[in-house]
């Protein structure tokens, strides 16, 4: 499973650079004694010839087998979760955007963009890390479509890349559990998650408990300059035992919420 290893490896090389603050919490729990293991990461798409099961296919073909489907009416999302072939791996949470669902005009500004994909790239471990793989939009074209969907001007700005990575608060510990983590984080001064009003969303009734930073702000060129605009963002499991066994799902609500971590302030 070397080449498994290698394409996470690659995966979090791109992630660091555009979130540094992932390597800055990594250094906080490391000073701890803590080994940080990864939960889970997070990719997304846009449905269509490049969407959520293209960017499955690579770890399919490693040996990881679909579990979970998950669906996100409010934002227009369908995803699906992948268990690794043996323990170390994270899990694989995949979800695309549903442009069925949009309107005509983001329609037509999406599919300018995925037409310019090479196709080589179609299934390969080269998709999930590029980034961006058409020319940038405009700053008016960019905000119009993320006006009508976060989400997807996200991907516009971004590509493909992992939009999160996740530590295992189960895996630590100095800590007993995510809510001294959040305590620890917020004193090392982290802004995280609050949508729904609550740094931490889900309880042990369901089998998991999440949150996450706010996405770090990213520079970013566009056609005719550049935007300060959320990038990546670091999130953080506690998973529980539901009927005796520990809960390897996800819950769609607290995902919902945790997705506005990337949404513009």
């Amino acid at each position: 499973m070397a080449d498994l290893d290698r394409v996470f490896d690659e995966l979090w090389c791109d992630y660091t650079a555009l979130n540094p603050q992932a390597e800055a919490i990594h250094r906080l729990l490391r000073q701890r004694g803590d080994t940080v293991v990864n939960d889970h990461i997070a990719l997304r798409s846009f449905a269509g010839p490049f969407g959520l099961e293209v960017l499955a296919k690579p770890f399919l073909d490693r040996g990881y087998r679909q579990a979970g489907t998950y669906r996100f009416v409010r934002k227009r999302l369908r995803a699906h979760h992948y268990e690794p072939p043996r323990p170390g791996l994270p899990k694989v949470f995949i979800s695309e955007l549903l442009l069925a669902e949009l309107s005509q005009g983001a329609r037509t500004t999406i599919a300018n963009l995925v037409g310019q994909i090479p196709t080589d790239v179609v299934g390969t471990t080269k998709l999930l890390s590029t980034g961006r793989l058409w020319q940038p939009l405009t700053c008016a074209a960019y905000r119009a479509l993320a006006g009508e969907s976060e989400y997807a001007g996200w991907m516009a700005a971004f590509g493909f890349r992992a939009n999160h990575f996740t530590v295992s608060v189960n895996a630590l510990r100095s800590l007993a559990n995510l809510g001294e983590l959040c305590q620890l984080l917020v004193s090392h001064g982290f802004e995280l998650n609050r949508s729904g009003g609550e740094l931490i969303k889900g309880d042990a009734a369901v089998g998991l408990q999440q949150a996450s930073t706010l996405a770090a702000p990213v520079t970013t060129q566009f056609a005719d300059g550049e935007l300060v605009i959320p990038g990546c963002y670091y999130e953080f499991a506690e998973r529980h035992h539901v009927a005796g066994e520990l809960f390897s799902g996800f819950v769609t609500d607290s995902a919902d919420k945790l997705f506005e971590s990337t949404h513009r302030r």
